[in-house]
């Protein structure tokens, strides 16, 4: 059994922590893995590294919709090279849509979204995807234009309705800190109604800090609190809700 857990989306490139003290402090919250996106051209290769040069550590190749003006031909060969001939690079992301911060160029968005798309396509890679305040468009982007790689939308904020649109077409739902906050009642509605063989777990560290740590930067350890939370929502012991999303992580990226 295991009895483990995995962080899937962790900025461990972010942490002010240095990349040993955070795989120590993991183990000692009994998280094995996690997995570190990529979002712009600056870290990309920081990223690589630490996926690299640590067993347990997974990445990502991808460009953050804000930073898609700096998509070039030239990154995008330089990514799917280091995909290509890595196999810790696991996923392609995050990538997607944010109508949150900036409409101004949501064209380009949707143009490097649906870019980066067919790169996993090609190289045979799930799709981790980024979605804010966007879930038709990235809905359909991804209904439309991606052929055959698994998708797994991180840090859900959708409603329990678009939850279970994602999910009949297969998708992955990951969930967060978010869903420990008192008054985060969509997402715990959304952790109670997902069917738990599409769920995986996450902390968006140094984002999004679960409680009782909230206010201070997340880190991967406590992607333990989010599997205690979700348990007790759904009312199910803590061991099953940990084996089924570490199962479903394993699947979902490989590894």
């Amino acid at each position: 059994m295991n009895n483990y857990l995995i962080d899937t989306h962790a900025h461990i490139d972010m942490l002010e922590e240095d990349v040993n003290t955070v795989i120590t402090t993991m183990s000692e919250y009994g998280v094995k893995k996690a997995i570190v996106p990529s979002v712009e051209i600056a870290t990309l290769d920081k990223v690589v590294k630490i996926a690299s040069d640590n067993e347990n550590i997974f990445g990502m190749v991808g460009i953050f919709p804000s930073e898609v003006n700096t998509y070039t031909d030239e990154i995008e060969q330089k990514m799917e090279k280091i995909a290509s001939n890595n196999n810790k690079i696991v996923a392609v992301g995050e990538i997607g849509l944010d109508y949150y911060w900036d409409k101004s160029f949501v064209e380009l968005q949707k143009e490097i979204f649906i870019r980066q798309i067919k790169m996993a396509n090609r190289l045979n890679l799930p799709i981790v995807v980024h979605d804010r305040e966007a879930h038709k468009d990235c809905f359909d982007i991804i209904k439309r234009e991606n052929n055959g790689s698994k998708v797994l939308f991180h840090c859900f904020s959708g409603s329990v309705e678009f939850m279970r649109e994602c999910v009949k077409e297969g998708w992955y739902i990951a969930l967060g800190g978010v869903v420990t906050f008192k008054n985060a009642v969509k997402m715990k509605d959304v952790a109670v109604d997902v069917p738990l063989e599409r769920l995986v777990l996450e902390t968006d560290s140094p984002y999004l800090t679960p409680v009782p740590y909230r206010g201070k930067p997340n880190k991967p350890a406590y992607v333990k609190y989010v599997a205690e939370e979700i348990a007790k929502l759904r009312e199910i012991p803590v061991e099953e809700l940990i084996k089924i999303t570490t199962e479903n992580a394993e699947r979902f990226f490989g590894i």
